[in-house]
């Protein structure tokens, strides 16, 4: 392989010259005027990511998208106060696993990988467990590709005044979502994914009302503690520990290509649709079957290669000429899947380019 590699993963992903460019910001104070005006102009931009009104308020914590997830669980539930928890594949279990540290009592609608979450279940299990306070599920479930029913459950949420918390860590930026429209009382997510910034800068997006009912005590953690991070915000501009700044101006410009350079977030989810269209088309030409038949992502396809193929082989070979992708999570990987994605700076003429090497190297890897 000679040059840079085409990251075909769900993030990290390839990012503009800008966004690279901006790492080399020339060295600022955390504490300084100048930060606080990035800070709140990468506020603002965060909001309109997320098609939120003024009732809304963004804060951006230093750490991966697993960060945000367990600043929120972590941070909004009292003592004995239950979450409904539903859950379909990894990043599900992975909102489980943090529940479940913190030993906060939950309500498990766990469905198969793959499988849309069924409404009526989840409504009966909300009748069921009046002392639910939060309802919390992941938005684009990464290992399987598929979008999970937010505006559903989110009605649901409305008509048994729930809160809802949403992991839209692999779909902001990449799907259309609107916090306001689907009642969603917590979003979080990262720069390095559908964004096109790097890992490392996260952000909360929270309806105010539930962000001032917080208090000290009930916050678990000390890093990771919302009541933190939207006190010190809202009054000082400010975050609560040292920020990792110079990622905070990548993300600032990520958010700014979007909406200054690019026309808003419409044609940025318009291309990943065309390029997600291009490479089903694709591989299914090639005779590959896809896990999912429909609520795919705009942004991640699971394809399951022939048995005849060796896994690890095909996807060394496709890295030696530049391309890297994922192998299927859980269960997938022994069924020989792997996982395309078209995150960042991926355009059509790149997934042609692809679909070409992939074709090369299933004939490699088969003789």
């Amino acid at each position: 392989m000679s040059g840079a590699p085409k990251l075909f993963s769900p993030g990290p992903v390839l990012v503009k010259a800008n966004v690279r460019n901006a790492l080399l910001h020339y060295d600022i104070c955390h504490r300084s005027k100048e930060f606080e005006a990035m800070f709140v102009e990468t506020q603002g931009y965060i909001n309109k990511l997320f098609n939120a009104d003024d009732s809304y308020y963004s804060v951006i914590v230093s750490g991966s998208g697993t960060s945000a997830n367990e600043t929120v669980l972590s941070s909004v539930l009292k003592p004995g106060e239950k979450v409904l928890l539903i859950r379909n594949g990894v990043f599900g279990e992975r909102l489980q696993e943090i529940i479940e540290k913190y030993q906060i009592p939950y309500v498990d609608a766990s469905f198969p990988w793959a499988t849309q979450p069924k409404m009526d279940v989840v409504e009966q299990l909300l009748k069921d467990n009046p002392d639910v306070k939060l309802v919390a599920m992941v938005f684009h479930e990464t290992s399987t590709g598929m979008i999970n029913p937010v505006a559903e459950v989110g009605a649901l949420c409305k008509k048994y005044g729930k809160e809802l918390h949403v992991d839209t860590v692999s779909a902001a930026a990449g799907q259309h979502i609107d916090v306001v429209k689907n009642n969603i009382t917590y979003a979080t997510s990262v720069g390095g994914k559908c964004l096109g910034a790097f890992p490392g800068a996260a952000y909360v997006i929270a309806k105010k009302s539930a962000l001032e009912a917080l208090t000290a005590e009930q916050c678990k953690n000390v890093y990771l503690n919302l009541y933190k991070h939207y006190t010190i915000a809202r009054d000082t501009h400010q975050t609560p520990n040292t920020p990792n700044v110079t990622l905070f101006w990548a993300l600032n410009q990520a958010l700014k290509n979007i909406f200054e350079l690019e026309g808003g977030l419409a044609p940025r989810v318009e291309r990943y649709e065309r390029c997600a269209a291009i490479i089903r088309q694709g591989v299914k030409e090639m005779g590959l079957k896809l896990l999912l038949d429909d609520h795919m992502s705009s942004t991640v396809t699971s394809v399951f290669l022939p048995q005849n193929i060796d896994l690890a082989q095909f996807l060394a070979e496709m890295e030696k000429r530049g391309y890297i992708f994922y192998k299927g999570k859980g269960p997938y990987e022994k069924q020989n899947m792997i996982q395309i994605a078209n995150m960042g700076e991926i355009y059509e003429d790149d997934c042609y380019n692809m679909l070409r090497v992939v074709k090369e190297c299933l004939a490699y890897c088969a003789k």
